[in-house]
Parts: C-alpha cells; structure tokens; sequence
C-alpha cells in the first residue's frame, strides 16, 4: 500500500479537516496517510513514503497579518526540510501540493520553482469564497475524460505562475492544477482546496485521486 505524508496545519482554515478529508478521498484508491503539524520534525529526515502532500499555510507571517496567530504558526523553513525535499524528489518521489502550499516556505526561493508558481504579498489575492466553476483542459491523464464541474471554494487570483506550466483546469483565466516533472520526481499543485466543501464534489475527488496515482507512477 502507498504511503502518503500530509504536511498539514496553519491559520484561516480548518487544516484538522480538510487534511482528513483529502487522507479519505486518497484512501479510496489504497493509499495510507499520516496526518502532523510538525513540518520540520517529520521532514527533519527523509520520512519512509512514496507520496508527501502540503496542505499547510506555514510561512515567516512578517506582515501585519494573523500577527496573533504568529507564536504558534510562524515557521522559518530549515534545512533539513529543504533537503529533505530535494531528496525526495530526486529519489523520483511525488509531491502534491495544495490551496495555500503556495503561500508556504517564502523564505525558500527553491519551493516556488518546485511548485511552478508563488503567492505574492500585495498582488496574489482571492475573491470571497463563493461557488466557482473549474473548466478543464486536455492531453493529460489527471483530466483527460473528465468534465468540468462547480465548487464551492477560494478562486486564488494573480499567483506568479512560471511561465513552463502548463495548466490543465482554470476559473475564468485563472489557472487552478497543473502537473510537472522536477528534479526526477513528479509534483501536482491544486489551487483548490480551502475548506471540506471542496472535497465533495466526485469531479474534484477523481481528479485528486488521478493526480496522486500519477504522482506514484514510477
């Protein structure tokens, strides 16, 4: 059986649930997750599983915001954490990534180039979360035959995507999932994600499902 760690905890969102939703979603196709807040001491060595997901806002919190959420959540990324990564990777390992992933580790300029893409303080925004409909592209195995569909959710607006990914689902012109090979491993980042409503939509649900199995593909 597949083993999955998912990086999970942070301010503004109920992490408890949506990491134990998206552990169910993946357990329907035989995957086994362990669920922990604490990032840099499960990442301090490699941990023994083939699949690590981020479902985490964990970065330096230097701004004006959640300030009184800083002395439990601020986290300055270690190296062990960065290395442990990197190897996991380059060990041909899968990374998915989701919602604020994108937010997290800004004090590693590597994890943008990872990911495909960073949340920028002051530009990257999103409207009120509200229903969203995700319009799907092609030419990939995490979409193809699959249907557009609605959601309820944060739509995450002006992200710094690099400009080598490849979408496969927007809302409006925004991009939402993509798929890449880095660093002789493989990483999906959804956008999605922000609280459980996300995950009840059996579209959503196949599509993370899809993504984790060719996160695994060896």
């Amino acid at each position: 059986m597949p083993r999955n760690l998912i990086l999970s905890g942070g301010v503004a969102h109920d992490f408890p649930a949506t990491s134990a939703a998206l552990a169910g979603v993946l357990a329907e196709i035989g995957i086994e997750s362990e669920i922990t807040e604490d990032v840099a001491g499960a990442l301090a060595a490699p941990p023994p599983v083939d699949l690590i997901t981020v479902n985490a806002f964990r970065w330096r919190m230097d701004g004006d915001d959640f300030a009184q959420e800083r002395d439990r959540w601020r986290f300055e990324t270690p190296g062990s954490t960065r290395e442990t990564l990197t190897a996991h990777l380059a060990r041909g390992g899968g990374l998915l990534a989701v919602h604020t992933a994108s937010i997290c580790f800004d004090d590693w300029p590597e994890w943008a180039e990872i990911l495909g893409c960073a949340w920028r303080w002051g530009k990257s925004y999103h409207p009120p979360i509200g229903p969203a409909r995700v319009r799907l592209g092609g030419g990939h195995p995490i979409v193809d035959g699959l249907s557009g569909f609605a959601v309820i959710d944060e739509v995450y607006t002006d992200l710094d995507v690099l400009p080598d990914v490849e979408p496969l689902a927007y809302c409006d012109d925004q991009p939402l999932l993509w798929a890449r090979s880095v660093a002789g491993g493989r990483v999906v980042y959804d956008a999605l994600g922000h609280d459980t409503r996300s995950y009840e939509n059996p579209v959503r649900r196949a599509l993370l499902q899809r993504a984790a199995r060719w996160l695994l593909e060896r």
